[in-house]
């Protein structure tokens, strides 16, 4: 991966619906970022495998995901892993809203996903992560 790009975790059973995201991100998913590199994971073991590694700038997870659903994989992740990086949940039904919350995540895009809102909630999460590594690089 390249040095200066952002890394981008998508979990899902579903390889449609890790395609989607993919789509609708883009190689940068705003012309202020860098370009993005994706990790795709179909298993709630892998995410955890790898966010431990401290790498990812986004995870973006699934909610609808079989058998561990994004939102607990969410809890767990903001729980269990120091500075874990900001949390996008894809959800299915307007009434997931409070479980997103309830599982701490940073944003949520609705399925069908949207391209525009995807993008743009990625981007938003993704230049907090980059001006919080900024501030602590210049610390």
């Amino acid at each position: 991966m390249a040095d200066d790009a952002l890394t981008v975790l998508v979990y899902s059973d579903d390889r449609n619906t890790r395609d989607q995201v993919r789509l609708a991100l883009g190689r940068r998913p705003a012309s202020d970022l860098p370009p993005v590199e994706f990790v795709d994971v179909a298993t709630d073991w892998a995410v955890m495998d790898r966010l431990r590694g401290g790498d990812i700038d986004l995870a973006i997870l699934d909610g609808e995901a079989v058998p561990a659903g994004g939102l607990g994989v969410c809890r767990t992740i903001k729980q269990e892993v120091f500075q874990s990086p900001p949390v996008l949940l894809l959800i299915a039904r307007p009434d997931d809203r409070w479980l997103a919350s309830w599982s701490r995540a940073d944003g949520v895009v609705a399925h069908p996903l949207d391209p525009i809102a995807t993008a743009a909630a990625a981007a938003g999460l993704l230049r907090a992560r980059v001006a919080a590594g900024a501030a602590t690089a210049s610390s």
